[in-house]
């Protein structure tokens, strides 16, 4: 879903390096003699976990890091050649061609699921359809909409409803213009792109906190389901059903769509190279036992959003508030090192 091209230059990691090999007895020596690089995805739910990650190498395992910056193409591709050793966030189905290939070279390697709920949904908020006296009462399904359109009315066409669609130029946009076609709203909501996914979420958090109008789709996990999903409630589509997807998916134009099912819900992956598999044993180990939840993620990407925290202080404050979760993914004497460091923090 992101365009913007691999660029090549290695960003410092947010917590400095410590030189692999130098340590005393009583710190920890990295697997490898160089800083274990990161794939830079450019979405917040990857910062976080590059940070938590790299915190958790740093501090237990006496690594540095760095970040490559990029979009998921790109970083799979530099991930093949060994020149990226982790993406913390490999959304697999979304690039099956170009993984499965890597896989079949054995460049490249699923060493555990990050989290196993991604979502994608449309919602409205719930003060419009709870209550009997609520404008839009009764809506529940994305098959009644239509009735609906005068609460979401358009106010640059204003017989028509207003959907809040993906932003543009992502796969989302697409599959959603397919589904207004396919649930029959083409002629009664006109179909907004934003130009940003900031766009989108400010739209979404101005229209909730004044008690608007809005229907809009969005994904998770991320700051905004993190921080109104007592607010908001999805709508019903069609259980999702393979075969109705694939179709949606191989369609050209949105005319040709007569049928759409709810998104799968997504396992989300966490890949090595295979190099770095075998050169980081006790690496991959926590890698593999690495596991956190949508809901989890959302409310560390609330917090950043709610404090203007940066990433590496979101993870810092999520390893501190949730130690019986972390301190399962590690051995007892790694767990014991970043402890300190947290306390130090």
């Amino acid at each position: 879903m992101l365009k913007q091209a691999l660029a090549t230059a290695l960003v410092a990691a947010p917590f400095g390096l410590l030189a692999a090999g130098t340590a005393s007895a009583q710190t920890p020596v990295c697997e490898v003699d160089r800083p274990v690089v990161f794939a830079g995805l450019d979405w917040d739910s990857s910062y976080f976990h590059n940070a938590v990650a790299g915190f958790i190498l740093e501090h237990g395992y006496g690594c540095g890091t760095e970040t490559s910056p990029g979009s998921t193409i790109p970083l799979l591709n530099a991930m093949a050649r060994g020149a990226v050793d982790i993406t913390m966030e490999m959304w697999i189905p979304n690039v099956r061609d170009v993984w499965d290939q890597a896989v079949a070279r054995g460049r490249v390697v699923e060493v555990g699921v990050n989290f196993p709920d991604a979502t994608q949904k449309w919602y409205v908020p719930k003060y419009l359809v709870e209550g009997d006296d609520a404008p839009a009462a009764g809506l529940t399904s994305v098959e009644d909409l239509a009735k609906y359109k005068d609460v979401f009315a358009d106010p640059e066409e204003p017989d028509k409803g207003r959907f809040f669609n993906c932003i543009l130029g992502w796969g989302c946009e697409v599959i959603n213009t397919k589904k207004l076609h396919a649930y029959g709203l083409d002629d009664s909501y006109t179909n907004v792109r934003p130009g940003t996914g900031a766009a989108l979420s400010a739209a979404i958090e101005s229209h909730i906190q004044r008690n608007q109008p809005i229907v809009f789709y969005y994904w998770g996990p991320t700051w905004v389901l993190g921080k109104f999903a007592d607010r908001i409630v999805a709508l019903d589509e069609p259980d999702y059903d393979p075969k109705i997807w694939s179709a949606l998916i191989a369609a050209s134009n949105p005319e040709d769509v007569d049928k759409a099912t709810a998104y799968p819900l997504v396992e989300v992956s966490i890949a090595v190279s295979t190099e770095f598999q075998e050169v980081a044993p006790k690496i991959v180990e926590f890698l593999s036992n690495y596991q956190t939840t949508n809901e989890m993620v959302s409310e560390a990407l609330a917090y950043m959003r709610d404090n203007n925290a940066t990433a590496d202080e979101a993870a810092i404050h999520f390893l501190q508030q949730n130690p019986d979760i972390w301190t399962g993914w590690v051995p007892d004497e790694v767990a014991a090192t970043v402890k300190t460091a947290l306390e130090q923090t």
